[in-house]
Formats: structure tokens, C-alpha cells, sequence
């Protein structure tokens, strides 16, 4: 007596056909996020305590009079009080977008920055964040930070916590050179003194500046500082410096030293399984 033929299983390529054909749709869509964090930031991140909540972005665009950036001396104070207000201007409406969502701050901020003849771009995009313990609560406001995920979490387990971004901007006249000195250092190799103090000049007003911010968020220090420099693509007569990092403080009553683990990345880079191979 023979037993019946056990039926072949379904097809592995199959299988994987139809989970992409028909996704899996949660039934408890009040729990969604939405963030550009990636899966191990989003695990450090839930190692402390803290949960994405969605991802936020703010813009401003501040103008310039058109014919400020022709020759003249000194700083173009239009160009650097146009740059610091869409800064601000940017930076408040994030932190009250974020505030909206009922997040306690956002991390991984990208700043998109541009300046034009005739006015200043300042764009922001982060990962608006918040306790996992809705019952927790900050005793500042909600900050605004370009640290990431994977640097907040170190932050705030060594006892530090972040207060807001802070930037300095300032935009300078190169002196011009006389006609005789030009037509003398035309075949040599020797220093432009002109460009060279107008950048040390732009970059001790930029840093200045962002101190004085960082000294009214009561700061400790700037942390993660990133730097723009160098002559205007549209004016090269002038330089320009730009500085912005995110402003720290000490949250706990003593530094908490940690030790990180290093960690060597063994990711392959080529890819390994391409679901057009199973058609």
C-alpha cells in the first residue's frame, strides 16, 4: 500500500512576490513616525528613553537691497544682519513646529544654507524627538540640535544635554589692491594681505557672534561646529564666514565619563539580493 504524495511547499520566490505585492498595512496608525534617522541611530536613541516622533522642517528667506554687495570697506552689515534673521527666523519655526507635534527637540538637523545677490536662504530638516515617558518633562524649552542620534545619545548618558543651534555670519569687503601693486605682483607668487584680513575680520565677527548666542541660551560651549568660508561666487571682492553648532550644557551635577565601543563597520556595499532577479 502506497501513501499519498506529500504536495510540494509554495515557492520561496513566490512568497517573496506577493510580500511585495501586497505590504503588510499596521492596523494602529496613531503610533506611525516618520524620521530620516537610520535604524541604529533610531536604536540608540530608544536606549535612553527617547522616541522619534516626525520629521520637521522650516525655511526662511530673508532679502538684500539690491547694489550692497558693489565695492566699498568693511563689513556688509546688511548682508550679515539678512543672514542671521533667516537663521532665527528658521530656527524658531522648527523648534515651534516640532513643539506642535509634541516633541521635546530635534536632532539631526540638516542646514541648507545659500546666499544670493539679493537675498539669504536658511533651510532646516530634522527628527523632531521626545521621551518614551510622556510623563517626563524638560524644564527648558524644546531645543533644536545638528548633533546626531548616535551623538545625542553619548550627550545626554555622559550628563550633558543640548539647548539650541547657534550661528554667526559676517560678510566683508576685500580692500582693493593699488594699480601699481597689482601690475607689480601680477607674475609673482606673493600673499593678498587684502583677502587675507578681510577673512581673519569676517571669521572673529562670525565667532563672536555665535558665542553671544550660546552665552544667552546659557551655555556651556559649541559643540559640532561646521564652518563656511571663502570669496562670494557672485561678488569676488568680498568673503564671507559663516559658523554654526549646537549649544551644550551640563545637565547632570558631574561629567559622567563613558566608554564607547569601537566598532569596525563590515558592511558590503554590493547588493546582494535584487527582487527583479525572481521575474
Amino acid at each position: 500500500m502506497t501513501s499519498a504524495a506529500t504536495p510540494p511547499g509554495p515557492s520561496l520566490s513566490n512568497q517573496v512576490r506577493r510580500a511585495l505585492l501586497e505590504p503588510v498595512i499596521p492596523t494602529d496608525t496613531t503610533t506611525s513616525t516618520t524620521s530620516d534617522l537610520s535604524i541604529d541611530e533610531e536604536l540608540n536613541l530608544r536606549s535612553i528613553g527617547w522616541e522619534p516622533v516626525e520629521l520637521v522642517s522650516a525655511v526662511s528667506l530673508q532679502s538684500i537691497p539690491y547694489g550692497f554687495w558693489n565695492w566699498g570697506q568693511g563689513e556688509i552689515e546688511v548682508a550679515s544682519r539678512a543672514h542671521a534673521a533667516a537663521f532665527l527666523s528658521a530656527t524658531t519655526r522648527l523648534v515651534r513646529e516640532a513643539g506642535a507635534a509634541g516633541a521635546h527637540g530635534v536632532v539631526g538637523v540638516h542646514i541648507d544654507r545659500a546666499v544670493h545677490p539679493t537675498f539669504v536662504e536658511v533651510s532646516l530638516v530634522g527628527t523632531a524627538v521626545r521621551p518614551v515617558d510622556r510623563s517626563q518633562r524638560l524644564s527648558r524649552g524644546v531645543f533644536a540640535s545638528d548633533l546626531s542620534a548616535r551623538d545625542f545619545t553619548m550627550l545626554m548618558v555622559a550628563g550633558w544635554e543640548p539647548l539650541g543651534l547657534a550661528s554667526g555670519a559676517s560678510f566683508v569687503f576685500a580692500p582693493r589692491r593699488s594699480m601699481s601693486s597689482t601690475l607689480q605682483q601680477q607674475t609673482q607668487n606673493v600673499e593678498l594681505t587684502n583677502f587675507t584680513e578681510a577673512m581673519y575680520s569676517a571669521r572673529e565677527s562670525a565667532m563672536q557672534r555665535m558665542q553671544e548666542m550660546a552665552i544667552d541660551m546659557h551655555g556651556a560651549g559649541v559643540v559640532d561646529v561646521t564652518v563656511h568660508e571663502g570669496p562670494m561666487a557672485f561678488a569676488s571682492h568680498a568673503v564671507g564666514f559663516v559658523a554654526v553648532g549646537t549649544v551644550v550644557r551640563l545637565a547632570a551635577s558631574a561629567h559622567q565619563s563613558i566608554q564607547p565601543t569601537a566598532v569596525v563597520s563590515l558592511d558590503d556595499p554590493t547588493v546582494a539580493f535584487d527582487a527583479q532577479t525572481l521575474a
